[in-house]
């Protein structure tokens, strides 16, 4: 049976992607980084709704997909990552690359193992300096 992991990384970042050029770029860099295969995409588009302000970016991979969505409303703007993958999962890579690149802070990380149910295989908190008090530290029990 093939592997069903499910990475979720909630956190923020200072300098929030607005230009979808660069995010779908971007994110097919990050599929390459992985090493892992495009099938469609990388798509990007930026919603103008206030309230909603932000950058959705998805692309399909051979194993699933990638969905990254920066809201830069607020500030420090908030960012999420969903990668499920039915193959291995470089946990470590995929975070610094979006420390690197995106500047991705304060983070909380969860990974799913989906193929008998939802069992959560690791959870953990990076790259916390202080700056804000994270909202979602009181919905999951560190």
């Amino acid at each position: 049976m093939p592997l069903h992991n499910q990475l979720l990384i909630n956190g923020y970042t200072h300098s929030a992607l607005k230009s979808e050029p660069t995010a779908e770029e971007w994110m097919q860099s990050l599929v390459d980084y992985i090493d892992m295969k495009t099938i469609k995409g990388p798509y990007a588009a930026y919603v103008d709704v206030p309230g909603n302000k932000g950058l959705t970016c998805t692309v399909m991979i051979e194993t699933s997909h990638i969905a990254l969505h920066i809201w830069d409303e607020p500030y420090p703007a908030a960012i999420q990552l969903d990668l499920y993958t039915c193959g291995s999962l470089e946990i470590d890579k995929v975070l610094s690359k979006l420390e690197k690149d995106l500047g991705l802070f304060d983070y909380h990380y969860m990974v799913l193992e989906r193929s008998l149910g939802f069992n959560i295989v690791e959870r953990n908190r990076g790259g916390y300096n202080g700056q804000i008090d994270t909202l979602f530290e009181p919905l999951i029990d560190f």
